[in-house]
């Protein structure tokens, strides 16, 4: 039976919501707005944090590269548990995490310290694939994709917020203190969730068996290290393709031996659901598109001319500023189209905008004005790709599992996201030109990508787009009518 409605509809909240609804999709919301924050502040604090403990571009390189990796071998298990266990429990649990990590890097003494407690923020990242889990339980199928693309909305919002607010506060207080304000946030979020989040499905009570679990964990582990430290090892090191080498076979490793599971982590036989293994397949192409894109496009805005705009990290920040409002805008309306019309045009049409922000990167990006409307477009672009594919899992798996789904989306389109910055880099670093910028007074001369670096980019990001179009061909397109109330 369908939840009755008797609260007022309101701006971007989907029709009919309730209020036990409403209180769950704020908290995620909240949280959203928190994780985009906390993770987009730190990108104007990376060259401040390496002058401060006097370190290497390679080593600080780890403070996104340890969350990433840790948040991505979680994720899966996480959503295990939160099937398992109940949603709410779980998230609770990862939020302390996030917040125990967030404040222990304020406090850094040194660069290793700060790398521990970014890994330690990693297991927190659980809580994406565990929100949207919530709001798959949380509301019938036919609000669930308008209420998931209320939260895929805020992600702008969040990283806007913490590029503006992450560079004011590092210029004036100090990069502690990024991480200090991040604290505090988070202490007072997780107050309001742990009050105000319904307490929702306790869960099927099932054992987790932790045996194939530390396979995957490990393997994707390996598999990101290899991607995030072979600009700066060298692709083809001994250490490197070791980490390489190992992680397949531990992954492949996980899947032989999940087969023989009775109960898996991940059963296998709903991968192979039409609609499943089409999302994961997007999921990984568009990260590899979307990464590659919010990469070079921070390379060039921040590039001194006239190979790039030479802006100042804040002004960088700004240009997103109206791709911001514009999916919050988009973000509700994505998921209605979505009810409505299905997720297959929903993925066409996003992958088509996203292929037009792509293109006039690589035709029109000679002035500030220029590059924030081509981000502005690509970002509706990948929010339309991603409330779809999310939906997707949703809906297609049994509701028992949605949540372990959710994690391994995540997982996947975190390794697509890995792989972006890797292939915008190789490029970026292979195609440049030297000029002379002022250095303490003084002209020296440095290399920076050049324009025939960036297109090609840009035109790796249209195939990316298109490739994720063709495969979002494969989907089986489903509706939703809304159910008459009783």
């Amino acid at each position: 039976m369908q939840p009755q409605s008797t609260d007022a509809a309101q701006p971007g909240i989907p029709n009919g919501t309730t209020s036990h609804q409403l209180r769950a999709l704020l908290a995620m919301v909240g949280v959203s707005l928190l994780l985009n924050y906390v993770e987009t502040m730190i990108i104007p604090g990376i060259l401040t944090i390496q002058t401060f403990f006097s370190t290497t571009e390679g080593t600080v390189a780890w403070i996104t590269s340890a969350f990433l990796i840790v948040g991505s071998a979680v994720s899966p298990l996480f959503g295990k548990w939160g099937d398992s266990y109940g949603k709410k429990r779980m998230f609770l649990i990862a939020l302390v995490f996030y917040t125990a990590g967030v404040g222990m890097a304020g406090f850094s003494p040194t660069i290793y310290f700060l790398i521990a407690a970014r890994a330690i923020q990693g297991i927190g990242f659980a809580i994406v694939p565990l929100a949207l889990a919530i709001i798959a339980e949380t509301f019938p199928n036919e609000r669930i994709a308008t209420a998931q693309g209320v939260v895929s909305a805020t992600f702008a919002i969040g990283a806007a917020a913490g590029l503006i607010g992450g560079s004011y506060i590092i210029q004036d207080f100090g990069w502690q203190w990024a991480f200090h304000s991040a604290f505090i946030l988070s202490l007072v979020l997780f107050a309001v969730v742990a009050r105000f989040l319904p307490r929702g499905h306790p869960g099927t009570g099932r054992k987790v068996g932790y045996e194939t679990v530390v396979l995957l964990m490990a393997g994707v582990s390996l598999v990101l290290l290899y991607l995030t430290e072979g600009p700066y090892d060298g692709w083809y090191s001994p250490y490197g393709l070791g980490a390489l080498g190992a992680g397949l076979a531990l992954t492949v490793g996980f899947f032989v031996a999940e087969s023989r599971k009775s109960n898996p982590l991940i059963q296998l036989n709903l991968l192979r659901i039409r609609n499943v293994l089409v999302a994961n397949g997007i999921g990984i192409i568009s990260g590899i598109g979307l990464f590659m894109l919010f990469f070079a496009v921070t390379f060039y805005a921040e590039d001194p001319a006239p190979l790039g705009l030479g802006l100042d990290p804040i002004s960088a920040g700004l240009t997103i500023g109206p791709a911001a409002v514009l999916m919050l805008i988009a973000g509700p309306l994505v998921g209605r189209v979505v009810t409505k019309a299905g997720p297959k045009p929903a993925l066409v049409v996003g992958g088509a905008i996203a292929i037009a922000g792509f293109t006039l990167f690589v035709y029109n990006r000679a002035t500030t004005t220029d590059v924030v409307i081509a981000v502005a477009i690509s970002m509706v672009g990948a929010v339309a790709v991603i409330i779809p594919i999310v939906n997707m899992i949703s809906v297609s798996l049994p509701r028992e599992t949605v949540a372990t789904g959710l994690g391994l989306n995540t997982m996947l389109r975190n390794i697509g996201g890995a792989i972006g910055p890797v292939v915008a880099t190789t490029i970026m670093s292979t195609y440049t030109t030297t000029i002379r910028v002022p250095h303490d007074g003084v002209l020296i001369p440095l290399s920076f990508p050049n324009a025939t670096a960036f297109d090609y980019v840009f035109y790796l990001g249209i195939a990316a787009m298109f490739l994720a179009i063709i495969f979002s061909l494969a989907s089986k397109n489903y509706v939703f009518r809304k159910q008459p109330e009783k």
